[in-house]
């Protein structure tokens, strides 16, 4: 399929998917902000089985909008063989159709598990919605102000739903393990602290009567969980194989076969792990691991940052220079990406994460580092990867150039379609593409690179290891927190505070951290084939990157197929 630079009349399909996120922007003022859409940012969902239930009875409208036009336009084509001028879909709604059943298929089984209504991990849950979403709103003037404060007021009747919809959950047996409520509780007793809640961050002073009632919400909702939900939770933190299989379906944006998925993960460890050790003896000797590798690689001052600010300014500039570099060269990025923002998160997490342009382009693409509290030093040899991956070529590049590409793709396709398989896995991609174009020969930053990957086999083999009980490599017994606690810290240079961040986001989201190094995979195979079909790597970024964010199986059929 080859992309389209003319200018496009949008189709009615089109106008069905504008319409679906205006209503979905409605329903869920979190995600309205998120993507850029004006008018909600004074509002919050409330995360109750209604609230759930609306959005399923939207999607099942949207579903049935997308069948009774693909009928439609199937008529126009027999008329039109009858010499009738009206056209059916094009090539670009034949994929948006594609890509709307695929989704809102998977969105819907899951509402009918329940699975929103039981939703609860350290990451991405209603509590880390409601923090995160003040993030991305404006603070610099008193009409900004006013309106984080109009949304910190819908604070303990989000949180109300929320408990609502646990408790509905919990009812019919359905609850988090235990370990996600523990973290969960930690991060609602932070938020209630009146002295480094992130709350305070926003510009609300720190009397409002709405940030005051919202701590408060915070507090009573970490005590719910405490006095009536930690009773109903396992302490087993598996899924089993028929929720992950939906799970990975999701994040992946393909069917998988876990099993080869695990296999094929331990031996991309063996692979990675080699090369690691022959970086380490470059650097340091013979004799030297891995391991003693990173701890001189910290150890030398050249690759040391010292201080947040200071960090903030390096990722500045590293994520700047990327794009000045790659700019007409190796990619044509649109103007109005050539600017990304590189900030510090309040919440202190761990994580490090990207947050997408407004669809007016009026807020910046963003890079944030989540810094624990009394991290102070930090390693660039280890994290010039990372950069790459959240800015250029990674999830900047990409996500804004769907942006961008207003002529061809809905307001749908362009903001409110993500899947994780197609993201994260050309995020991976990116890096790996970096030491192609000679971004790594220094062994340092190409042992960084080693690292990350490393990681992300890991966690192929973890996150099906745990959630399927599989046996451990060595066969002695079945996969459990503790052992996936010792393999992670085998597998990677994190330090302890990301290490635990990461190792319970793992056990708590199910099939997300898999599909990072899975939809690479996908990535590699996909590029081979199109440049086994003729294709150039410049075209083939141009074309793959032009479609948005889909899964991975409609975007090969799209690619390969025509």
């Amino acid at each position: 399929m080859s992309s389209q630079t003319s200018s496009r009349t949008p189709s009615m399909l089109d106008a069905a998917c504008d319409s679906f996120v205006q209503d979905l922007a409605e329903l869920s003022p979190t995600e309205a902000t998120a993507w850029g859409i004006p008018g909600f940012d004074d509002q919050l969902e409330d995360f109750s089985p209604e609230h759930w239930e609306k959005v399923a009875e939207r999607t099942r409208e949207m579903l049935a909008d997308v069948d009774a036009l693909d009928d439609e336009a199937d008529d126009d084509d027999i008329s039109e063989d009858d010499g009738d001028d009206d056209g059916g879909f094009d090539d670009v709604d034949h994929v948006t159709a594609a890509v709307l059943r695929d989704r809102l298929t998977l969105q819907l089984e899951l509402h009918h598990n329940g699975e929103f209504l039981r939703q609860l991990n350290n990451i991405a849950s209603p509590v880390q919605t409601i923090r995160d979403t003040f993030s991305l709103m404006p603070t610099e003037t008193e009409e900004d102000i006013a309106t984080i404060r109009a949304r910190m007021a819908h604070i303990p009747a989000a949180l109300a739903g929320y408990r609502e919809s646990l408790a509905e959950a919990a009812s019919q047996g359905k609850c988090a393990a235990v370990r996600q409520l523990n973290e969960v509780i930690e991060q609602c007793t932070d938020l209630a602290d009146s002295q480094h809640s992130a709350l305070l961050s926003f510009g609300v002073p720190a009397d409002a009567p709405e940030l005051v009632a919202a701590a408060r919400a915070f507090e009573e909702m970490g005590d719910w969980l405490a006095e009536h939900l930690c009773s109903h939770a396992p302490h087993e933190d598996a899924v089993g194989r028929e929720r992950y299989e939906l799970f990975s379906q999701e994040f992946v944006g393909d069917r998988v076969d876990l099993d080869e998925a695990y296999e094929w993960g331990l031996a991309e460890l063996q692979r990675i792990t080699a090369e690691q050790e022959a970086i380490a003896q470059q650097l340091y000797g013979e004799g030297v691991g891995v391991r003693d590798a990173f701890a001189r690689l910290n150890a030398e001052e050249r690759y040391r940052i010292e201080g947040v600010d200071n960090l903030q300014a390096w990722m500045q500039e590293t994520a700047d220079r990327a794009i000045a570099d790659l700019d007409g060269t190796h990619f044509d990025i649109p103007e109005k990406i050539r600017t990304i923002e590189c900030c510090i998160d309040p919440a202190g997490t761990g994580g490090i994460f990207y947050t997408p342009p407004s669809d007016d382009f009026q807020r910046l693409g963003r890079m944030w580092w989540s810094v624990p509290q009394g991290q102070n030093t930090f390693h660039t040899w280890q994290e010039l990867t990372t950069v790459f991956h959240e800015g250029v070529p990674g999830h900047h590049l990409q996500i804004g150039q769907t942006m961008c590409n207003r002529e061809q793709l809905n307001r749908w396709r362009r903001v409110a379609c993500w899947n994780s398989g197609h993201g994260e896995g050309w995020a991976l991609y990116a890096e790996q593409l970096m030491a192609e174009l000679g971004y790594h020969e220094d062994p340092g930053t190409r042992m960084g690179l080693l690292d990350a990957q490393r990681l992300r086999a890991a966690r192929v083999v973890l996150d099906i290891g745990v959630h399927l009980q599989k046996r451990i490599p060595e066969g002695t017994s079945t996969w459990d927190a503790p052992y996936a606690r010792a393999f992670l810290r085998e597998n990677t240079a994190m330090d302890d505070a990301n290490l635990n961040f990461e190792l319970n986001r793992y056990l708590g989201w199910p099939g997300q951290a898999p599909s990072y190094a899975l939809g690479q995979k996908l990535w590699m195979e996909l590029r081979s084939d199109a440049q086994a079909a003729g294709m150039s790597l410049p075209d083939f970024h141009r074309e793959a990157l032009s479609l948005g964010s889909i899964p991975m199986s409609v975007l090969r059929s799209a690619l390969l197929d025509s």
